[in-house]
């Protein structure tokens, strides 16, 4: 039974993880088109509430809902989008190490003869991007069946796990600029709010109050990219960590219960 729930874990995450990139960008994109909606119809229009979440007031430089704020949200649920992707595949990659692809018992020694075997149970698993144990294993047993040398299976090993944590790694750039393009965007609304500003200054006339009031809608762009980034640099940590902690404990199954049970004699 426990294996049996393992396996539709590892399936459910195999088919989350075969929607396609445009059907997560729809749906990230129409997920932050209702999150705006939504709180145009709670906030009222010039409101301290909806200035800070949406720019939503008459005295905006930027027609709504064409601001700042909601080019932020864009953003953002984007990013998210793209770290669900990433938090999928590396469940998925970790439902593999429950799957018992290699016999786990301490006193059990692999034959050459018996590896062909294991290869069948794992070469329809993995791919150019994903399926780091069972990639771990394919070409661990190729290399052994080609060489019958442990070193140079243990060699082809840690080539690949460098490979896979370097693909891991590039997989987060487009996150990772994201993060940092938000409060680069809430900072050109800061500084194009405070232009504005300093436009209705007049020593004959001052207006104090639009003065003000123009400032704060400015900085307000900053205050919610810096929100929102915080929210994304937390979900990148854990998501990271996450799917690194997978090609980790793939290469330490690997070594544990393929490499050092590996018999090389005649």
């Amino acid at each position: 039974m426990a294996q049996s729930w393992k396996q539709q874990a590892l399936a459910l995450y195999t088919r989350l993880g075969q929607l396609s990139r445009t059907h997560i960008i729809a749906l990230s994109l129409g997920l932050a088109c209702l999150w705006i909606a939504l709180w145009t119809l709670l906030l009222s229009e010039d409101s301290e509430a909806a200035k800070l979440m949406l720019d939503y007031a008459s005295e905006s430089l930027f027609p709504y809902p064409f601001t700042i704020q909601n080019l932020m949200y864009l953003f953002f649920f984007l990013c998210l989008g793209d770290l669900f992707v990433r938090w999928v595949t590396a469940q998925r990659e970790l439902a593999f190490l429950a799957q018992r692809y290699l016999p786990e018992d301490d006193e059990v020694v692999l034959q050459p003869s018996e590896l062909g075997a294991i290869r069948e149970r794992v070469i329809d698993f993995y791919d150019a991007e994903n399926g780091f144990l069972p990639r771990l294993i394919d070409q661990s047993i190729l290399q052994f069946q080609t060489s019958r040398s442990v070193e140079q299976t243990v060699g082809i090993l840690n080539s690949t796990l460098e490979l896979i944590q370097h693909r891991v790694d590039l997989r987060y750039s487009s996150i990772r600029y994201v993060v940092w393009a938000i409060p680069t965007i809430g900072f050109i609304g800061t500084v194009v709010g405070i232009s504005r500003s300093l436009t209705l200054i007049d020593p004959g006339k001052m207006d104090l109050a639009a003065i003000t009031g123009g400032l704060a809608i400015a900085f307000y762009t900053t205050i919610m990219a810096l929100v929102l980034s915080a929210i994304l640099v937390f979900l990148l940590h854990v998501v990271q960590k996450r799917e690194e902690t997978a090609v980790n404990r793939a290469g330490d199954y690997c070594l544990k219960n393929l490499v050092n049970r590996l018999y090389s004699g005649g």
